[in-house]
């Protein structure tokens, strides 16, 4: 696969190398039935034939990414007959993907090795879209440093995810340890915790784009206090935080070369749009649900990190990120450092 790396980060990976605020579960959009060979059988037929491709995608930076492809597919000018369903909660994803209910998917990187495990190398690891967007919000104007954390309590979503190991691994090599010098409290979804923050419930935070930018312009309470992926590359000697991933199916991406091409093709020339775009972009991810408003989604858009890192590049920036969240804690990535064939190049 032609390697492409787009995105307001990419330039970091030459140097070193989720949510949804109104919905709640998963959101299907109908799939035009893909085409059978016709009755006539002729070329000009059988030449107009699209691929049925099942993807489901969590709301935020990943879903944001794929807004063009969306509104392509809804015109019927898709490469590909595409099936979408959006989630709130990145394991059901991971279950739809177990089960064989989609196709491609868009999860955290750390899942995509569990899953790998999980399903005896049932997925692939094709593209890594979406770098760090977790942000640390304060409303007590103390916090400055990571060291300012100690002895406060940090609300969080993401338990069991990439945020938290995230905010672990930087708060420990910052000498915190979580549960003694810092108490994190996790809430089960992103707009849960943003409410509570606008309404003054909390005062200290971590929650990832487009909630930042939510938080930031219902309330002027709090302070962006503190990038974790600035703090990530800090305590990791340059890391990339590879929060995002595409997943394909192994059967599909055997079975459907030239299908997952276009899909990749056409979620490249998406990525692009929104990157460039974000005005126009934001209109299609409210029109198709990916977020509930499209003001939210545009002020959000540039500093979501949307990208699309495949070939070597994405090996090399995978490759160093499991090695991290290894370290921290194996059981993020199930165990073990994944396989190299865990990684579609």
């Amino acid at each position: 696969m032609k390697k492409k790396v787009f995105g307001k980060m990419a330039s970091l990976l030459m140097a070193a190398s989720l949510i949804a605020a109104a919905a709640a579960g998963c959101g299907e959009k109908p799939a035009e039935p893909s085409g059978g060979e016709s009755a006539s059988g002729t070329s000009s037929e059988v030449a107009a034939e699209k691929t049925t491709v099942r993807i489901a995608t969590l709301s935020g930076p990943t879903g944001i990414g794929m807004a063009e492809l969306f509104e392509l597919d809804e015109k019927g000018e898709s490469g590909n007959d595409y099936e979408f369903t959006i989630c709130t909660d990145p394991t059901e994803i991971v279950a739809k993907m177990s089960t064989g209910e989609v196709d491609i998917a868009a999860i955290p990187t750390n899942l995509a090795a569990n899953l790998y495990k999980k399903t005896s190398g049932g997925v692939k690891l094709a593209a890594i879209n979406t770098l760090g967007v977790l942000h640390i919000l304060d409303s007590t104007g103390t916090v400055k440093s990571v060291g300012d954390l100690k002895g406060k309590t940090v609300y969080a979503t993401g338990e069991g995810s990439t945020p938290e190991y995230a905010l672990n691994y930087v708060l420990e090599q910052n000498g915190l340890k979580v549960g003694t010098d810092v108490q994190v409290v996790y809430k089960s979804e992103h707009s849960e915790l943003a409410t509570l923050c606008i309404s003054g419930e909390v005062e200290i935070a971590m929650l990832p784009e487009p909630f930042v930018t939510n938080v930031m312009s219902n309330t002027d309470a709090f302070t962006n206090a503190l990038d974790i992926s600035a703090e990530w590359e800090k305590v990791s000697g340059g890391t990339v935080l590879a929060m995002g991933g595409i997943v394909v199916s192994s059967d599909f991406a055997e079975k459907n070369a030239a299908a997952l091409d276009i899909f990749m093709d056409e979620y490249e020339h998406s990525v692009e749009f929104v990157n460039s775009d974000p005005e126009a972009a934001g209109v299609l991810v409210e029109k198709y649900g990916i977020l509930p408003s499209a003001a939210v989604a545009t002020a959000a858009i540039p500093n979501c990190n949307i990208v699309l890192i495949t070939g070597d590049e994405m090996i090399s920036a995978a490759k160093a990120y499991y090695q991290v969240l290894f370290e921290a804690d194996s059981a993020s990535i199930g165990g073990a450092l994944p396989e190299d064939a865990l990684y579609l190049a």
